[in-house]
């Protein structure tokens, strides 16, 4: 008798343990194995070139886009022969930047709206600050991420100011 109660008793135990091991494993998360193929969609940059020559001549794209993302290079006083215009004229530089940058947003069907990321670069800052309440006719919703940095020089002599945009595109 002792020997089938024993027998018994081995049986429940192996039950119980394989009951356990079983309701363990129905708690557990089931991870899906599916096999599903990631197509990675690599989007071709489109260049913009403001004044073609110019940009030719000193070696840069304007704006660059891919996907939603568009950086813009920094917008200077300038006429479509790259010569420096407003010499003198701080708030008419500054003035001119942004009329330059609007025709690179209406080229991509946007707005200052859409602008995340403005820096400055300025070889006077007081004069910036002074005339920083200009871009309040520029960001009528909210104004963007960015830096407003004090440089020796940009690249000619009569440049005051430079202002550079990142903009997002939403679809």
């Amino acid at each position: 008798m002792k020997n089938s109660n024993k027998k018994a008793h081995q049986i429940t135990l192996i039950l119980l343990i394989s009951l356990m091991t079983f309701a363990f494993q129905s708690c557990e998360p089931k991870q899906k194995e599916e096999n599903k193929e990631v197509i990675v969609d690599k989007e071709k940059p489109e260049y913009f070139l403001l004044r073609p020559e110019v940009e030719k001549a000193y070696g840069y794209s304007h704006a660059v886009k891919i996907g939603n993302d568009i950086k813009i290079s920094g917008a200077v006083s300038m006429d479509d022969q790259g010569n420096p215009i407003a010499i003198g004229d701080f708030a008419q530089q500054m003035k001119n930047c942004y009329a330059d940058l609007d025709k690179i947003l209406k080229h991509y069907g946007c707005t200052f709206d859409d602008v995340i990321v403005e820096n400055v670069f300025t070889t006077n800052m007081p004069l910036f600050l002074e005339n920083a309440t200009y871009r309040n006719e520029i960001y009528t919703k909210q104004f963007p991420t960015g830096s407003w940095l004090g440089v020796k020089e940009l690249a000619l002599p009569e440049f005051m100011i430079e202002i550079e945009l990142e903009v997002y595109k939403a679809e």
